[in-house]
């Protein structure tokens, strides 16, 4: 029996020592969940295919007592800035135009989409106030990297835009990447406020996963270095347990 009680008493000693502790007057461990959006500008081998681009994101981050920090991050990337003019050269006629096989003009339209996921790991340098949980952050680590051209023949009117062929015109492209973040971290002493605000470095080491592209009729097989540069703001959810609240009597 004692045994027993030991080990429920070790069992539940992070949770007691966190459930003593207040988010205003010390620095605790905490869960905390941040969707955010942003805004990016690609460089190196993206920025020939791609413009400035929206990012929405959802991370999931632990925050150790001792400022200690590791997150899971999952973000969209999407755009309707495509810089590949001669994509469907071989549709087009002499208007510039493709033509459906209804014999109008098709409503063809082209957007950029693409994803990374990463873990990371960094530290919190604490200001002080208006708590211990809140200051500026440093994080990095790696993951994967995605993005491709989605191609939309509005009313499915061209042939070769449908099913496998689509393919051949969608450029996707995927491999490891490495991500660096610098930002500020708020966490409210009442829970009423918190957010982040971050500046983001993407470096992804692609390929194409295609075997053929129907524009340039070859294969693309070199090595790709793809950037993103950017910045995110967003809300911060965090979970912790709440101090019990003191009351004095005189």
């Amino acid at each position: 029996m004692f045994r027993i009680k030991l080990a429920a008493a070790l069992l539940f000693l992070p949770f007691l020592s966190i459930a003593q502790s207040s988010v205003k007057d010390s620095s605790i461990s905490m869960l905390m969940i941040s969707p955010g959006i942003g805004l990016q500008v690609p460089g190196g081998d993206m920025a020939k295919r791609f413009g400035n681009n929206t990012v929405l994101s959802m991370d999931v981050i632990y925050k150790h007592r001792k400022k200690w920090m590791l997150n899971a991050e999952g973000s969209f990337i999407f755009s309707n800035k495509i810089k590949e003019t001669n994509l469907f050269t071989y549709l087009i006629n002499t208007n510039g135009e493709i033509i459906g096989d209804d014999g109008r003009i098709a409503d063809v339209r082209v957007f950029e989409r693409g994803y990374y996921i990463t873990l990371s790991g960094g530290r919190l340098f604490n200001l002080k106030k208006p708590n211990p949980n809140c200051g500026f952050f440093i994080t990095a680590g790696g993951g994967y990297f995605q993005h491709k051209i989605r191609v939309e023949d509005h009313n499915k009117s061209v042939p070769a835009l449908q099913g496998e062929y689509k393919k051949g015109y969608d450029r996707l492209t995927n491999g490891f990447c490495i991500r660096e973040s610098v930002g500020y971290l708020y966490i409210s002493n009442y829970r009423l406020i918190n957010f982040f605000i971050v500046a983001d470095a993407v470096q992804g080491f692609t390929k194409s996963r295609r075997s053929y592209t129907i524009d340039n009729m070859n294969t693309e097989t070199k090595q790709r270095l793809d950037l993103l540069y950017g910045g995110r703001i967003g809300w911060v959810l965090p979970l912790y347990r709440q101090a019990p609240e003191k009351f004095y009597t005189y």
